[in-house]
């Protein structure tokens, strides 16, 4: 789930970003930037947004060693807020495991909608959740609308309807089942597309 080496779910949707074209990505939950210059590594100008203190500047200077100042900004941002892009400004989003964040199903609506504002008509968003098929699920403390903290953290799963309901307005395209890390995590990776106008 963590370290230095690029998540599976960010080589998928480097593999998809190349195929369709792309040059531009908005990464939203970028954490540590491990996705973060992967992505840059495969030629996307990567916008990548984070709340957590420190994040801006880890991934900045990490993007510094790397040489690609040129293709990644970093701005600290809570996605319960709009996005920070003008419409059709990009062409794609990633995130891993953000949307399963301490996020409310309203919340995410809304994220859904700033997403299709901010991407180009034809534009792919690829993000992964922890499902309801996680061993976590249900257990720790119930926080609702799917949420349970386990050791101060909380984590929204997520079920098929849910994963409809946020495809609303988009084209639908995959949804993959897959596992990460040692419990294992069970996450969905979904793919959809902001359709053509």
């Amino acid at each position: 789930m963590y370290g230095t080496d690029p998540s599976a779910p960010a080589l998928a949707a480097a593999e998809a970003f190349a195929a369709a074209g792309y040059h531009s990505v908005l990464e939203l939950g970028a954490g540590q930037g491990r996705d973060t210059l992967y992505l840059a590594r495969q030629g996307l100008q990567v916008t990548a947004l984070d709340i957590a203190p420190g994040t801006v500047e880890t991934i900045c200077a990490k993007a510094r060693a790397a040489g690609l100042t040129n293709m990644v900004s970093v701005v600290r941002h809570d996605m319960r807020e709009p996005l920070p892009l003008p419409d059709d400004s990009t062409d794609a989003s990633y995130s891993h495991m953000l949307f399963c964040m301490a996020l409310t199903t309203f919340e995410l609506e809304r994220l859904a909608g700033e997403l299709r504002r901010v991407l180009r008509p034809g534009g792919l968003v690829v993000y992964t959740v922890r499902t309801t098929a996680d061993a976590h699920y249900g257990t720790g403390t119930p926080r609702g609308d799917d949420m349970y903290e386990h050791g101060g953290f909380i984590v929204h799963f997520f079920d098929r309807p849910l994963i409809d309901r946020l495809a609303l307005g988009f084209e639908l395209i995959d949804v993959a089942d897959f596992t990460e890390g040692e419990l294992p995590r069970r996450l969905a990776r979904v793919t959809m597309r902001v359709p053509q106008r």
